[in-house]
């Protein structure tokens, strides 16, 4: 097997398999490798069926060859230049927000400040009738 195909030769194959966790790829007659989900495209890839389909002949890069175990690792996304990633904008620091303070001439009905209480407060300790025994 390894005497066909060596790590980082790019050769041509046919889709013979597609699974949720990769494509089965026919390099010959009695060879096949797997292109695992990853290795599809560059970015994400959610539905392997959104980008092959059986029977598609595909260039794939031998990304590696185990003998014991029958199997070898193939790539389409190495056989492709990646796209131009778009500059990264600078973040950008959080607007300050100041909060508002309504001012209001007139009380409003069940709120009174510290200011407007604490007299009455004072008279209240005062007072003989309310002072406890």
């Amino acid at each position: 097997m390894s005497e066909k195909f060596e790590v980082g030769s790019v050769v041509t194959g046919k889709v013979t398999g597609i699974q949720s966790y990769g494509a089965f790829v026919a390099l010959d007659e009695s060879t096949q490798g797997l292109v695992h989900i990853s290795e599809i495209t560059h970015g994400y890839v959610k539905d392997i069926n959104e980008h092959l389909k059986v029977g598609d002949e595909v260039n794939v890069k031998v990304l590696s060859v185990d003998e014991g175990a029958g199997k070898i690792g193939l790539s389409i996304r190495a056989t492709e230049e990646a796209p131009e990633r778009p500059q990264a904008q600078p973040k950008r620091a959080p607007k300050k927000r100041q909060a508002t303070v309504k001012s209001t001439t007139e009380n409003t009905e069940g709120f009174n400040t510290l200011k407007d209480k604490l007299q009455e407060w004072i008279d209240q300790s005062q007072r003989e009738d309310l002072i406890k025994k």
